[in-house]
């Protein structure tokens, strides 16, 4: 076992738009448009780095503009891609959302074509330095058959992130592999069929997952262990972009998972992750490195 963290997964360029005034569907919305690196996997990565974890990632990537940009962006935050992979022939994933004036997000299209070029093959030759990672985390725009690959080879603790209620079906097969799971409710109820969360965690925990961590939205979070059920509300904030908060939580939950936290301590500080990373208009953001310096991060060498 070696001191990093793999995370494999989708990265993408992030089109964002967010109006000046309250949003009217179907119109032309005055207001401002962002472009910036993101990803569900790149921007879990690029948290673990601001919480003081080394990362080495696994994506892909097209030889386009944004393909060179995504990979300058690792770069420039420590992320190591050298497991990366560079396709010729495919352009570079894209992800268009647009939110209200608070900062909630209303509406997404996702454009990922590329990720499906990491397959079982690509991942096998990249195994060793999974399993010698202290945890592989996984986010469900992988292709079920490659999610069903590392389940069944990756001998390191598994953390995942369901995504969508589209993408989320797939990771049914990876469950009881999981050390942690960060589904939302609709995630939680896509993957067991149930809308309550209370019984959507005590599904996943009895398929075999090791630790739940639920998002509520603003109503918080739910985390189960066992026979274990904690609920807390979402700490207060600034927001101005829920964009990001997820990914921020979910590498909460990994740092968390490699330093033994128990389950309480773990989504207190999986919530304040979340509500460190709706304050900032990107998707990560830099203050989220003040857990790693508040003694909540791994006590190793930051960015």
């Amino acid at each position: 076992m070696q001191d990093y963290i793999a995370v494999v997964g989708g990265m993408n360029v992030d089109i964002g738009a967010k109006p000046e005034g309250r949003l009217i569907p179907g119109d032309s919305n005055p207001g401002r448009v962002t472009l910036r690196p993101g990803g569900v996997g790149r921007n879990i990565a690029h948290n673990l780095r601001l919480l003081g974890l080394d990362v080495r990632l696994v994506s892909a990537v097209g030889a386009d503009e944004h393909g060179g940009l995504l990979l300058q962006s690792c770069a420039a935050h420590g992320i190591d891609t050298s497991l990366c992979l560079r396709a010729e022939d495919e352009t570079s994933s894209t992800y268009l959302y647009i939110t209200d004036e608070r900062g909630e997000m209303r509406l997404a299209v996702s454009d990922m074509a590329v990720t499906a070029r990491i397959t079982p093959e690509v991942l096998a030759q990249r195994l060793d330095a999974l399993n010698a990672a202290r945890a592989v985390v996984l986010d469900a725009n992988l292709s079920e058959e490659s999610l069903r690959y590392l389940a069944g080879h990756v001998t390191a603790p598994l953390y995942a992130d369901p995504v969508s209620t589209a993408k989320a079906p797939r990771l049914r097969h990876t469950l009881p592999k999981l050390a942690a799971l960060k589904p939302n409710a609709l995630e939680a109820e896509a993957l067991t069929g149930e809308r309550e969360p209370e019984k959507a965690v005590r599904a996943l925990l009895e398929l075999g997952v090791g630790r739940v961590f639920l998002s509520l939205g603003a109503e918080g979070m739910l985390a189960g262990e066992g026979e274990r059920l904690l609920r807390l509300p979402c700490l207060p904030c600034r927001l101005v972009n829920t964009n990001g908060a997820g990914d921020a939580a979910m590498a909460a939950i990994v740092c968390a998972g490699i330093k033994d936290y128990e389950l309480e301590k773990s989504l207190r500080l999986a919530l304040r992750a979340g509500a460190i990373a709706t304050e900032c208009v990107e998707a990560n953001n830099p203050a989220l490195a003040e857990l790693a310096d508040s003694g909540a991060g791994p006590s190793i060498a930051r960015p």
